[in-house]
């Protein structure tokens, strides 16, 4: 393999992982100013201007306090639980298309660590592993709080998980591919998949909801039943690995959303820019248009946290096997009379 697109993978792997890890830390700084304002409070104004360094007390804190753990049999799953939380939170970023490209060096180097042709399959299948971090670090505190919690966050997602996968089936029927660099090209000039498939985006989110287990779906760590779920006997950076981690998942499954329903980093005008102002200044700009979208998806993350209660457990078992996966069904059997209407209309006659 030449040397330079090892060098050129790792820098692109090393800014997607640092752009992952400080939108998780400032999600949490933008959690605390949404839900201020939300509650018209001030929120955190203390360490730094207008409180920016809010998230390094944070880190500062959650490194010095004191690590403890529960008289567990299950020591090396009680450590394993956060790792693959981090783990697979990081993971999936790997396949997501940042922009089109870049020329530079006389090379064109692709804003996307690695472009699989199956790469929304290798986002499904990293987003289903997540849930073992959940349920091992449950299961090996020894507590039955943190047992109930992780039970519940295994039936609510993979309960989701199906509804999720059955809502992408219609729009792979729709774009022929699995590969999130060849659906964010094909959403050229506000040709966006969300004017096509809007049932299947709906049911997306509300699953990318309960996959990352948020308000309304955050059963799985509710303070009011389970004192704090899963995480209850967890401290210090292994807490703090289980929080990052949704941060994380929060900021993936937005960006996700964005690529297969909002174009992308395809913006009005961008084949325009390419051929006047430049391949580098045209993709700089696209990569500014997927991060203002990912951003009005965390900000509505966060807005519904604040605004709607939590789901009962029946009713959460009820919308995703009752509603959601039904719904599904009906919009790939919708989908598909849509992609096959001419041969239904020569068979039947018409």
């Amino acid at each position: 393999m030449d040397s330079t697109i090892i060098i050129e993978k790792s820098v692109i792997i090393v800014a997607v992982f640092a752009l992952t890890m400080l939108m998780a830390m400032y999600s949490t700084w933008a959690e605390r100013k949404v839900a201020a304002w939300l509650q018209d409070r001030v929120g955190p104004n203390r360490a730094g201007p207008f409180g920016l360094f809010q998230p390094l007390a944070d880190g500062l804190k959650l490194f010095s306090k004191e690590e403890f753990e529960p008289n567990t049999p299950n020591r090396f799953l009680f450590f394993v639980g956060p790792a693959i939380a981090m783990s697979t939170a990081l993971m999936t970023s790997a396949v997501i298309p940042w922009g089109d490209r870049l020329h530079l060096f006389g090379r064109d180097i692709l804003l996307q660590a690695t472009d699989l042709n199956i790469g929304l399959l290798y986002f499904i299948g990293v987003v289903s592993v997540g849930v073992y971090g959940i349920m091992i670090g449950g299961w090996a505190s020894n507590n039955k709080f943190s047992l109930m919690g992780a039970v519940r966050a295994a039936s609510q997602m993979v309960s989701y998980e199906v509804a999720m996968g059955l809502s992408l089936i219609a729009l792979l029927m729709m774009t022929g591919t699995l590969s999130l660099r060849e659906i964010s090209a094909q959403q050229a000039g506000m040709n966006w998949n969300v004017f096509y498939q809007p049932l299947s985006f709906i049911i997306f989110l509300i699953c990318a909801f309960a996959e990352t287990n948020r308000t309304p779906f955050d059963l799985a760590e509710c303070e009011t039943e389970l004192i704090g779920g899963y995480h209850t006997e967890y401290s210090s950076m292994k807490m703090g690995f289980y929080l990052f981690a949704e941060y994380a998942n929060m900021f993936i499954s937005s960006t996700i959303l964005a690529v297969l329903f909002f174009g992308g980093y395809n913006y009005p005008g961008m084949s325009w820019a390419v051929e006047n102002w430049g391949v580098n200044i045209a993709n700089v700009i696209g990569f500014g248009a997927l991060f203002i979208k990912l951003c009005g998806f965390i900000f509505f993350y966060m807005w519904v946290r604040w605004t709607i209660p939590r789901f009962r457990y029946d009713q959460l078992m009820h919308l995703g096997w009752r509603i959601l996966i039904p719904l599904s069904i009906i919009n790939i059997m919708i989908t598909g009379i849509v992609i096959l209407r001419s041969e239904i209309a020569t068979y039947l006659g018409f």
